[in-house]
């Protein structure tokens, strides 16, 4: 997978890393973990530049989270989930992501969208309960645009600094995700308590 990452990248430079981006969302087991580090690798080299890589990093991530969000807005719970349990295995899809997804916005909100952008294995997913609770478009597009550009910037950053050493950006990034779970999980458990004490 790699290989074809670094070749889409070479080929079609700030296209490359959209559509790359855009795939990510759309198919979970590409990572943007690997795509971006290895962009930011691609500023080092003099190929391509930082700003213009996170743009299109952000744009490729903003483009892909729309098709899940449009599908589940239209198609609501009970169809999303006949139609995952037919063919969700081709894109690495249950319905035990979606009910944990579904679950996770229940919780936290819209703002969830935001956080979810962050946290790798639910970026992808954030979208299905945005469009099944019906969030507007346009808080939608707000908080996904937040949270995809301070992911892009995150891994672009890392690859920037690693230099050839980008790929040890992924190998870290899960107890990283991990802390930011648990991070979020302790502020949104202080921000419950406090409000009911008001």
């Amino acid at each position: 997978m790699l290989d074809w990452i670094t070749n889409t990248i070479t080929a079609l430079n700030y296209w490359g890393i959209a559509l790359l981006m855009f795939l990510e969302n759309i198919i979970p087991p590409i990572p943007s973990e690997l795509i971006m580090p290895l962009a930011g690798f691609t500023v080092t080299q003099g190929k391509l530049i930082f700003f213009w890589v996170v743009v299109a990093g952000t744009l490729g991530s903003l483009l892909g989270a729309l098709p899940w969000y449009s599908v589940s807005r239209r198609l609501g719970e009970t169809q999303l989930k006949t139609w995952i349990d037919q063919y969700g295995k081709w894109l690495n899809l249950t319905n035990e992501d979606i009910n944990k997804s579904q679950d996770w916005f229940k919780k936290y909100g819209a703002a969830v969208v935001l956080f979810g952008r962050l946290i790798p294995g639910i970026r992808t997913f954030i979208s299905v309960p945005a469009g099944l609770q019906k969030m507007p478009w346009l808080e939608f597009l707000g908080y996904s645009l937040i949270g995809s550009l301070c992911w892009n910037l995150l891994l672009t950053y890392a690859g920037f600094v690693l230099g050839q050493n980008y790929g040890l950006v992924e190998k870290y990034l899960g107890p990283v995700a991990a802390v930011v779970l648990v991070g979020l999980a302790l502020f949104f458990i202080v921000w419950v308590v406090y409000r009911k004490k008001q």
